[in-house]
């Protein structure tokens, strides 16, 4: 049995960043950007009026002026005459300023008459004039790697840039295993229950940006272990859910290692999710989850999002934790790390009393995982905790 940490230094080696393709700007939501990208442009292209008024020389900006508009400007439409001494050229905002004029007096600051303007004495310092390149530069880059978020695909857009290099989303075969279990509306026989966690682990590769494929369930026979396994060829990530441990009726393992799953790790000293099994399988990083509900989305927070990041380019790290204060008692802990689900109150973060790993009810009323360490003493309110937001 080896340390949580232990656990995701093997996970780690086990998968490295996916190959980069490139794709159209409007499909790279949630990518991972694989390397840096340069603006094509100048942002804005041009100096641009910032305001609606009227393009003048700063020196006839006074008070009582009086100005002869000569022409307008406005948003894809520049004005190519030059304001000169005495005159104005009517502005919109994001218009070119014209030649000659180096200020923008607002349309409040202005009485208009014909194609006489009068500035009043409500005349502001101005300027209202977005510098050439204000915002960026041609040449300058979004750096990488980073989750594309929309603001990054708005200024890749500014940039002039139609596709963005990221990297491949993971192809991730998701295996339930078990006699006991039938799909969501069939009818259940007395002895079986409704397979749940494939479907909350999908939902959570694919919110991670992998792309994940629901294989029919294996039933705990040799043949139906392996037919079920050639159906995740070419999958980058096999997960299995159940049937890891050493039951005599827990196949996973045995049947993995006859198609030649080389084992790194079997058992983490955490609970829930103490009997998860890591390997590679071919080309396929290959983990073997607990079939407890709990156990195994837990392990997929701590685990699995760690190790998709890591394949879409991001660094290989632990799952972030936060810092928090307790607003209740906790008991000493065992010798395993312990991941506690807990609501977070305006007091601080609050334990549930029952934290079997089957009760998915608390799961979904959980806000955080309070991580205990090995052997951790018993703590009270107001101590500091580290915790993983859900």
């Amino acid at each position: 049995m080896i340390s949580v940490d232990a656990a995701l230094a093997q996970l780690f080696a086990l998968v490295s960043p996916l190959p980069v393709e490139d794709v159209p700007l409007g499909e790279a939501a949630g990518r991972v950007l694989a390397r840096p990208v340069a603006a094509r442009r100048d942002q804005p292209p041009f100096a641009a009026s910032a305001m609606d008024g009227y393009a003048v020389r700063s020196e006839d900006a006074t008070v009582g002026a009086t100005l002869t508009v000569i022409g307008e400007a406005r948003a894809g439409e520049g004005f190519t005459g030059t304001v000169g001494a005495g005159e104005a050229a009517r502005i919109f905002t994001g218009a070119p300023v014209p030649p000659g004029a180096d200020r923008v007096v607002i349309q409040e600051d202005v009485n208009r008459d014909g194609n006489r303007i009068t500035l009043t004495d409500r005349l502001d310092k101005g300027p209202h004039i977005r510098a050439m390149g204000a915002d960026f530069r041609a040449g300058d880059t979004i750096c990488a790697p980073r989750r594309l978020r929309p603001a990054d695909l708005a200024l890749a857009a500014a940039m002039n840039l139609p596709t963005l290099p990221v990297h491949r989303r993971p192809d991730v075969a998701l295996i339930a295993t078990g006699d006991e279990l039938v799909m969501p509306g069939e009818d259940p026989g007395p002895d079986q229950i409704i397979a749940s966690n494939s479907f909350g682990l999908k939902a959570m590769i694919e919110a991670e940006g992998g792309i994940a494929r629901l294989l029919p369930i294996a039933r705990d026979t040799v043949a139906s272990l392996k037919t079920v396994f050639a159906l995740a060829e070419g999958a980058d990530l096999i997960i299995t859910i159940g049937g890891a441990s050493v039951g005599d009726h827990d196949l996973v393992a045995p049947v993995a290692a006859e198609l030649g799953m080389e084992q790194s790790f079997y058992k983490v000293a955490m609970r829930p999710g103490k009997p998860l099994m890591a390997g590679r399988m071919g080309t396929a990083a290959m983990v073997g989850l607990p079939g407890n509900p709990v156990s195994a989305l837990i392990c997929g927070h701590v685990f699995l999002l760690p190790m998709l990041r890591a394949m879409q380019g991001l660094p290989a790290e632990p799952a972030p934790l936060r810092r928090g204060v307790l607003a209740a008692d906790v008991a000493a802990n065992g010798p395993r790390a312990h991941y506690m689900r807990a609501r977070i109150t305006p007091e601080g973060l609050v334990p549930f009393e029952k934290q079997d790993s089957a009760l998915l009810t608390i799961l979904t009323e959980a806000q955080a995982l309070i991580v205990r360490p090995p052997s951790d003493g018993p703590r009270g309110p107001g101590e500091a905790v580290d915790y993983l937001p859900l």
